[in-house]
């Protein structure tokens, strides 16, 4: 495709971005942790709800998930599953967590575990662990920019120079505006994805079919291909039991950005109406599946599945549709890769390099803010530029990391008693077998790696607490008068759990 079409309407998207997300600061000084941070706690619940959705719909919508259903198969409906437990996630935990914020003072998710624990030592270890996970995720949104520009310019836009032009361009409205840009930059974003999606997918449905009815279309794949409908899918490359812990993995990654984004809204109800909205967002990933699977039929022969999309939209869509699908697709990983880059560069800075150095919160505050910028070009960047395996696998890879904090929030929401040796004993443990099962012996009998450092994490985590000091009585109680109004319990002289009366602790 040789018209200039594709990459203006992408370039012009860029542009857009760029200015919503420079004058989203709208006058405010950034160099604090709660404004640059967490929006001064002031989100609106639509602004949240596409903050949230736009967030957690990413490259993997237009990219990752397409391949998936062109290369394996209904495979890709655990994404289905995910997502519907991240709105009951951001339902039930998403208030608590702001409440937290609002009052004790958290900006990061690792503060609120070294608030917890009172344990500056275990707040560094979980930032630092979920890190990777967060890394991973940002590094499988570069891919997916840079990828994009590549294929919209005609290659004259190679990888190694989307990475650095995508990411310089998110340093400078994360730079000036933090979580401000973020949440209105992926308003805008979210609404773009969810038209370009649907335009595409209907186009490209009719065009297969004749008409825009699913039916025919599943119904030749059914009589042609009919391993594509079938658990655990086509290729041979997936068990059941990776499927499986796959999504279980997923389900027990609680992202900091999530963390971030949640303790951003202007109160706890407005994080109830965004998540109860949330489902009707995730249609958006419907239309893109489609055409993985029409793909199976038109592009018998990709060498790269995650391009079935784009590859169809080139030969098969008008190319002003192609420009938008490009601009759809850039909004997808930038929407995504902001908010990992920003929870990444506030951790940092809050929990690891804070309590190590002794800074001030000022001081705290501006070095978040520079942070992004090692972040980017010594971390994200490389990275990026060497192409890592599939997107999905990516994130499949950084989520077995993050899942290893488990036992922290187990004891902030659910068990008094956990102690801070207990969640630290847990997460070295889990993290070394996911190291292990990750690059010495990949996913042994077919279980995620995340999954066996998870079978390890729990029992150490609960054998060591058992045997170790819980965290004085005063910040439990603390804790559960919010996590647990009406079942509060609090830690007795010696260790020893005792019932509360609810009402006398606020229940």
């Amino acid at each position: 495709m040789t018209s200039p079409w594709p990459l203006l309407i992408t370039l012009t998207y860029v542009a857009i971005a760029m200015v919503i997300g420079l004058r989203a600061r709208g006058g405010r000084r950034m160099n604090s942790l709660e404004e640059w941070g967490v929006a001064g706690r002031s989100m609106g619940p639509v602004t949240l709800y596409l903050l949230i959705a736009a967030g957690s719909v990413s490259a993997y919508t237009f990219m990752g998930a397409p391949g998936w259903a062109y290369a394996k198969g209904v495979a890709v409906f655990y994404v289905a599953v995910y997502l519907a437990y991240l709105a009951l996630v951001a339902w039930y935990f998403g208030p608590k967590v702001w409440q937290f914020g609002e009052q004790f003072g958290h900006v990061t998710q690792a503060s609120a575990i070294a608030d917890r624990y009172q344990s500056p030592a275990l707040g560094a270890l979980a930032a630092l662990v979920m890190s990777i996970g967060s890394i991973a995720y940002a590094v499988l949104q570069t891919v997916g920019s840079a990828y994009i520009l590549f294929v919209m310019s005609g290659g004259m836009i190679p990888v190694w120079l989307g990475v650095p032009l995508v990411l310089g361009c998110i340093a400078i409205y994360l730079f000036v505006s933090g979580q401000r840009a973020i949440g209105r930059t992926n308003a805008f974003q979210g609404v773009l994805m969810l038209i370009v999606a649907w335009a595409v997918g209907m186009w490209a449905l009719h065009n297969a079919t004749g008409g825009l009815r699913f039916g025919p279309l599943f119904e030749r794949l059914l009589a042609e291909h009919g391993e594509f409908l079938t658990l655990p899918g086509a290729g041979g490359d997936m068990t059941f039991s990776f499927w499986t812990t796959s999504i279980i993995v997923s389900m027990f990654s609680f992202m900091p950005p999530v963390w971030t984004q949640w303790m951003s809204a202007s109160s706890a109800r407005t994080i109830r109406r965004s998540a109860t909205w949330l489902p009707t967002y995730y249609v958006v990933i419907l239309p893109m599946v489609v055409v993985g699977f029409i793909g199976i039929f038109s592009l018998p022969d990709l060498a790269r599945a995650d391009t079935v999309v784009l590859e169809y939209a080139m030969q098969h869509l008008p190319v002003v549709l192609v420009g938008l699908l490009g601009a759809g697709t850039l909004a997808a990983s930038m929407s995504s890769s902001e908010p990992f880059i920003h929870s990444v560069a506030l951790s940092w800075s809050r929990d690891v390099l804070q309590p190590l150095l002794g800074l001030s919160d000022a001081l705290t505050g501006r070095l978040a803010r520079w942070m992004i910028v090692p972040l980017m070009a010594l971390v994200i960047a490389p990275l990026a530029i060497a192409e890592p395996g599939s997107l999905v696998m990516i994130l499949l890879v950084g989520l077995g990391f993050a899942t290893q904090v488990l036992p922290a929030f187990i004891g902030m929401f659910f068990w008094p008693r956990a102690s801070r040796l207990g969640v630290m004993a847990g997460i070295v443990a889990g993290f070394l077998v996911t190291v292990a099962f990750t690059t010495l012996w990949p996913h042994p009998l077919g279980v995620h790696a995340g999954f066996w450092g998870l079978m390890l994490n729990l029992p150490v985590f609960v054998a060591v607490s058992l045997v170790t000091a819980p965290a004085d009585s005063e910040v439990v109680e603390r804790f559960f008068r919010i996590a647990a109004p009406r079942g509060l319990t609090r830690l007795g002289s010696g260790g020893k759990t005792v019932a509360a009366d609810t009402a006398a602790h606020g229940g």
